[in-house]
């Protein structure tokens, strides 16, 4: 990576961390379970989509992604970090702020289309959690 790229992403890692810090810890505790949630779907997704043999990638939630999914995973759970509206979080899809590109908000769809009822079996907790908006 180039040095001045990587110095940039270490400013904005840790603006990111500045402004996160402001987070009560309600908030950010939700905020954290957010992002594992997304990073197990997209997780579920890419494990039946994609050939194990391009899985060589780690989500944020600790599971093999290939690296197109991996690129996905990464902005979603950089979009929940920057979500201004995390302490009265509505389902994305209703709320008033869209974070996510159009192009990307199809992809997030698709996967959450796919892994939305695998969750039940997967990782049931989070997804009775995720339905419920807690």
């Amino acid at each position: 990576m180039i040095p001045r790229v990587s110095k940039l992403l270490a400013i904005c890692n840790i603006l990111l961390a500045m402004k996160n810090l402001n987070d009560t810890p309600k908030v950010a505790k939700r905020r954290q379970r957010e992002k594992r949630t997304i990073s197990q779907m997209v997780a579920i997704y890419c494990a039946g989509n994609h050939t194990s043999d391009n899985r060589t990638e780690t989500a944020h939630c600790g599971e093999a992604l290939c690296p197109e999914c991996k690129a996905i995973d990464d902005y979603a759970v950089l979009r929940t970090d920057r979500c201004r509206r995390m302490e009265n979080k509505v389902s994305c899809e209703k709320c008033g702020n869209h974070c996510y590109r159009p192009e990307e908000q199809e992809k997030i769809r698709a996967i959450m289309r796919y892994a939305g009822p695998r969750m039940l079996t997967k990782h049931p907790v989070a997804a009775v959690r995720h339905l419920m908006g807690k």
